[in-house]
């Protein structure tokens, strides 16, 4: 009686298993004081960058869509250019990453998205096309911002939101506390960084169905 039990259990439990792989479930393998997970993705001059070129170097991701409002908070005030162009001043290397599916908001290609690109006016050192959505759910990135912070050897030293006040309005940049802000200073002068994780807030990330 037990081996048959047992015989039905494989039975009903190896279907789904297989199920599940070949949905191409990705678990999210980015965790805090780790090394960042690397990846290869192309920018919107169609060349391949990957995160393990920049060793040795502070990096910066930043989930983009440029049609979420949240994220037209931060590009329509210029402040997230400000961002990438004071740290990548500093040598920090920022990667825009968009994991929006095709036919999805926040999806361009081609001369389109070279267009969007320079149309918001971008200081990032790329922007990097996730279509297929693999490096944000590896990266488990949920929002758009969803900001990561990766020090010279490779560790993930910050997840999470830009700043502590989760609204579309322009207006509340002026008191918001900015964590992206506080972690880079903080890792830039070799100081611990205080809060190292921070709840993200903005549109879901645009992903292609499983």
């Amino acid at each position: 009686m037990k081996l048959q039990i047992l015989i039905l259990t494989l039975a009903f439990s190896l279907p789904l298993a297989i199920g599940c792989a070949a949905e191409g479930v990705v678990a999210p393998q980015a965790e805090i004081g780790k090394p960042a997970p690397d990846f290869t993705l192309k920018d919107a001059e169609g060349k391949e960058h990957g995160l393990a070129e920049f060793k040795g170097k502070f990096v910066v991701l930043e989930w983009v869509n440029f049609g979420c409002p949240f994220v037209k908070k931060h590009y329509g005030s210029g402040n997230m250019q400000g961002l990438q162009a004071e740290y990548t001043g500093k040598g920090v290397i920022w990667l825009s990453i968009c994991s929006s599916a095709p036919g999805k908001q926040g999806y361009f290609e081609g001369e389109a998205l070279k267009k969007e690109v320079a149309e918001h006016q971008s200081h990032a050192t790329f922007y990097l096309s996730d279509a297929e959505g693999k490096v944000g759910r590896m990266y488990g990135a949920k929002t758009t911002p969803h900001m990561y912070a990766i020090d010279p050897a490779g560790t993930l030293v910050y997840a999470g939101g830009i700043d502590d006040i989760p609204s579309a309005d322009i207006e509340d940049l002026a008191k918001a506390k900015n964590y992206v802000r506080l972690a880079l200073d903080a890792a830039l002068a070799g100081q611990p960084i205080s809060s190292a994780t921070a709840q993200p807030y903005g549109c879901s990330v645009k992903y292609a169905e499983k």
